[in-house]
Formats: C-alpha cells, sequence, structure tokens
C-alpha cells in the first residue's frame, strides 16, 4: 500500500510539474437570477469558475447538477461543456452570445438575469500547451470543486482568487504576465489538494488504483530516456505484454507506446523552448539513439521540424 500511495504522490507530482498556461481570458459576472449560460467544450483549456458572493448550480451532459456556494471554486480540467445557472433546470443562453469575444489576454464583464438575488463570479479560461497535458491529465474528472473549508485550507489560493476577482485588482506595465502567471498558480493549487486526495483515495482515478500501470506511468514520467520497449516496461512491472497493454490503454486511454513518445516530445519541446542544448543533443536526451528517428517522430507529433518548432513553437499534440 505504500509503495502505490508513493507511485501515487510522484504521478501527481510529475503531472503539476509541466502544467503552462499560454494564455488567460478572465471575466467577472454579475448575475441576477434567473439565469443561466451555457459553455461549449474548450480545446486545451481549463475552464475556472470562483463564487464570490452568492451561489450557482454547475451542470454537465449526463451529469449530475452541483451546487456551489459563495467561497467554493470549481475547475474544469480539460474544459469539458457545462452549464451554469441559478437553477439546475434552466435553461441556458449560449456563452459564445453574451461574450463573443474571448481572447487570452483580455477580460471582460458580465451583466445579465433578471431581479433575483445576484451571483458574482470570476470565471477564466486557461488556455495550456496542450503537448504538456498527460494522459492522466486529460483522464481528470470532469469538474473537480474545492468548497469554501477546502480553498481557505491554501491561504494562497484563497488570496490569489480574491485578488483577481477584484473589480479593481492593481493595473500596470507587465499586467498580462502577472495575471497569466497569478492564475498559473491557482490552478495548480487548486488541483494539488485534489489530487492529493485522489492519491489517498486511487479509486477516484482507476490508474491509481492500479499498481502495475501507475509505476508504469511513473517510469515513463520520470524514466523516458531510458531504452524502453513495451516489452520491458510490461517486465518491470511484472505484467504479460498483453495484459499490460490492455490494461494500459483501459486505464489511460492510449496505447504505452504513444504515451511514452508523447512524454518524450513533451520533453523534447522543453528543452527547444526553455533551454539553449544544441539541437543535435535533444534527440539523446529524450530517449532517441537515431537523430533521424528523433526527426520524422517529432515531425509527425507536432507537424513541424524540430528547427521549425525552436524557431515557432506551438501548444498542437
Amino acid at each position: 500500500m505504500d509503495i502505490m500511495r508513493n507511485d501515487g504522490d510522484d504521478l501527481l507530482s510529475e503531472l503539476l510539474k509541466p502544467l503552462r498556461l499560454t494564455g488567460v481570458f478572465d471575466s467577472r459576472w454579475h448575475v441576477r437570477a434567473p439565469w443561466a449560460i451555457e459553455g461549449d467544450a474548450e480545446r486545451s483549456c481549463a475552464v475556472l469558475h470562483y463564487v464570490v458572493e452568492g451561489d450557482c448550480w454547475i451542470s454537465g451532459t449526463d451529469q449530475p447538477a452541483q451546487q456551489l456556494l459563495a467561497g467554493d471554486l470549481a475547475v474544469f480540467p480539460t474544459g469539458a461543456a457545462h452549464c451554469l445557472s441559478d437553477h439546475p433546470e434552466r435553461q441556458g443562453v449560449p456563452l459564445k452570445a453574451v461574450l463573443p469575444e474571448r481572447q487570452p489576454g483580455t477580460s471582460g464583464e458580465i451583466s445579465i438575469g433578471g431581479e433575483g438575488p445576484e451571483t458574482r463570479l470570476l470565471c477564466a479560461g486557461l488556455h495550456y500547451d496542450s503537448s504538456a497535458a498527460t494522459g492522466l491529465y486529460r483522464a481528470l474528472p470532469w469538474v473537480l470543486v474545492l468548497d469554501r473549508p477546502q480553498v481557505d485550507r491554501e491561504p494562497l489560493l484563497r488570496d490569489t482568487l480574491r485578488l483577481l476577482a477584484s473589480p479593481d485588482r492593481p493595473a500596470g506595465p507587465g499586467d498580462r504576465l502577472i495575471t497569466l502567471r497569478a492564475f498559473e498558480m491557482a490552478l495548480v493549487l487548486a488541483l494539488r489538494p485534489l489530487l492529493r486526495d485522489f492519491a489517498e483515495n486511487p479509486a477516484v482515478l482507476p490508474v491509481l488504483r492500479h499498481p502495475g500501470i501507475s509505476r508504469a506511468m511513473v517510469m515513463i514520467a520520470t524514466r523516458f530516456a531510458e531504452p524502453w520497449t513495451i516489452d520491458s516496461l510490461a517486465r518491470e512491472v511484472g505484467m504479460s505484454r498483453s495484459a499490460f497493454t490492455a490494461a494500459f490503454r483501459e486505464l489511460v486511454g492510449e496505447a504505452p507506446a504513444r504515451h511514452l513518445t508523447g512524454r518524450r516530445m513533451q520533453e523534447a519541446a522543453r528543452l527547444l523552448c526553455e533551454t539553449s542544448l544544441p539541437q543535435s543533443a535533444v534527440p539523446q536526451r529524450v530517449g532517441y539513439q537515431s537523430a533521424v528517428g528523433f526527426h520524422l517522430a517529432f515531425r509527425k507529433w507536432f507537424g513541424k521540424t524540430p528547427g521549425e518548432y525552436r524557431s515557432h513553437p506551438t501548444g498542437v499534440a
């Protein structure tokens, strides 16, 4: 049990480490009942809703409605389509009809509804580099909720959210970058206690419940430069190749070979963009003995060569 918990902690640490936001659109909502807004699914974008005052309901396709009270925080890690409303049965209007322009790096205001009780919200679309989104991240539940006591137990998260929600938050030189990093910190701070709960209750994320697959994902996350094959990964976790491949695909949502390639490409992209390491040294650093093999794999994954990516990075997965 201790081994599985350590593996889970390591895996969740690796999940959080590469998260990098590339842009944020945030908005402050002043809404009065009756009201309801429906948002479409967002690609490579987490969505955050923080209730400043009042209450609201969140609901999604085939998902039970949940009520949020003042001080609660909801995070949609993969931008799942959902509805926000004053009542779970309320028919919503599309978000794009209320906020047609939601460009990263800008802010907006929403004031809609009737004459009923008022709710104030901080909402944000957090665009991230999709190449850094691991299979485990994509397997997170459609929504993660921290209630007010949980938020209060994370003072830095609570104070950051309150500052971001303030209508007169400080503005000045570098404000866009500061806002981006503040939301990035808020996302990581919000995910951390929730993922800690997952590690202590592996049933929430099936991949953490399977010691072999969980251990394999830790090895791929931390030892991706080693010359792994599917056979050697399976042997390392004490499983047959067929059982390992089937369980990995079922729990992670992709084949182990693709997951390994994704982790290597993620690190290659980081080295190209964030370091001055010579391009010729990158293949070996990420587990490729052949520069040609690395070049072909990189181009297939990102749609451009390593040199092109270094000059013009992108978040295409």
